[in-house]
């Protein structure tokens, strides 16, 4: 593997904590068999407007690639990214080598991957009906993703979707993926949401035990529920133009991953799997060590009888276990979230290609942010949480 030092961070190999991959129009009917090909995700034209469908007709995305960086490079600012797709933009939002490339000049090591078109969280596929065809769009992609990261030297890692909706389907792809060399998962943070049992029910149990068993993190995108997405829409008051509407809502999607943690936190999985990893990803820093003092306080002045399960507090638990991730917040905020939270627990990302990515100017940003921090501390926020918790080898 490619060893990459910046002229900020000297003998750092710098890893991104969440970064995304514009799916090709190919990805879904290139690896589909013939009784799906038909039905798998796909582009098609609707009222003239190319849209990702899925089982026919069912719209399931937008007809954008998500990337707002322009095949020279430059940055789009606005909602104009809306209307490109993968042609339209910079190769290494959907391509391997463009990406790599892009990688080696801004000196990234390497990048955790989330999709696009599926939701953040997976739940775009509860649009389909049929079961099998679910979980073909599940498998389809993952194998599609363990082969970018084959191909990539294990520097592009996709997370692994899981078929929620099924909590032993969930087990088997899990297991599936793992031995494809896959580092971690990808999972809807609320699947009550759609229906499904809250995660402190026993319904889970499986699902914790073979991602602790296996060493997966489990990872929880910002706006991955129906419910995270019906929040980001009803916030913004609706008089407002677009541009207004999507930034208020964006900003309130990173507070939304609260929902998940409070409850996770107080649940007595952590308890039971001390070796389980969660993440909070593309949701900032700053707020989590107020969330976290509350949650200590209120637990003992409202709740004290009810959470005589629990043998540490939520901060505890999350220093232990929790991790998040920070990318434009500025040293004000970042610094004392590292000091509450330990260095242990944080971890530096570009978003890279969406509208709030740092690019092009990822690593002079994180020095920024971080540089003030003592150079053990920038090391771990850089390099060695990501590579410890991802299991990425740094020879």
């Amino acid at each position: 593997m490619t060893t990459i030092d910046t002229p900020y961070f000297p003998g750092i190999q710098i890893i991104d904590s969440d970064a995304h991959w514009s799916e090709p129009h190919d990805l879904w009917t290139s690896r589909a068999p013939a009784k799906y090909k038909d039905l798998v995700p796909q582009m098609k034209t609707r009222n003239g407007k190319r849209k990702w469908v899925v089982a026919g007709d069912i719209p399931i995305s937008g007809d954008s690639a998500a990337s707002a960086i322009l095949p020279d490079g430059e940055k789009i600012v606005g909602l104009d990214f809306l209307k490109l797709d993968v042609d339209k933009v910079h190769a290494a939002s959907s391509q391997m080598a463009p990406r790599l490339e892009m990688l080696d000049t801004l000196g990234i090591k390497a990048q955790i991957l989330y999709p696009n078109v599926a939701g953040f969280g997976n739940q775009n596929f509860m649009k389909v009906q049929d079961f099998a065809l679910r979980h073909a769009c599940v498998e389809i992609y993952n194998d599609a993703m363990a082969e970018l990261q084959s191909s990539s030297g294990d520097r592009l890692l996709p997370m692994i979707l899981v078929p929620w909706w099924d909590i032993a389907g969930s087990v088997e792809e899990i297991q599936r993926c793992a031995a494809l060399g896959m580092k971690g998962i990808v999972m809807c943070s609320n699947p009550q949401d759609s229906g499904m049992p809250e995660f402190n029910q026993p319904d889970w149990e499986p699902f914790w035990e073979v991602c602790e068993s296996l060493g997966l993190p489990v990872n929880f995108h910002i706006g991955s529920s129906e419910g995270d997405m019906d929040w980001f829409g009803k916030v913004p008051y609706a008089s407002w133009p677009g541009e207004v509407r999507i930034t208020i809502g964006g900003a309130s999607l990173f507070l939304g991953n609260a929902r998940w943690m409070s409850n996770l936190l107080f649940s007595d999985i952590p308890d039971k799997h001390p070796d389980l990893k969660f993440v909070s990803v593309e949701s900032g820093v700053g707020w989590i060590p107020f969330l976290l003092e509350a949650l200590d306080y209120q637990m003992g002045e409202t709740a004290p009888n009810h959470l005589k399960h629990l043998s540490m507090k939520p901060s505890e638990y999350f220093k232990r276990q929790f991790y998040g991730t920070f990318w434009f917040e500025s040293a004000y905020n970042v610094k004392p979230a590292v000091d509450y939270l330990g260095g242990t627990q944080v971890m530096f990302e570009t978003d890279f290609p969406h509208p709030t990515c740092l690019y092009p100017r990822s690593i002079e940003r994180a020095q920024q942010t971080i540089g003030a921090l003592t150079p053990e501390v920038q090391k771990m926020v850089l390099q060695d949480n990501a590579a410890r918790l991802y299991g990425i080898d740094l020879n």
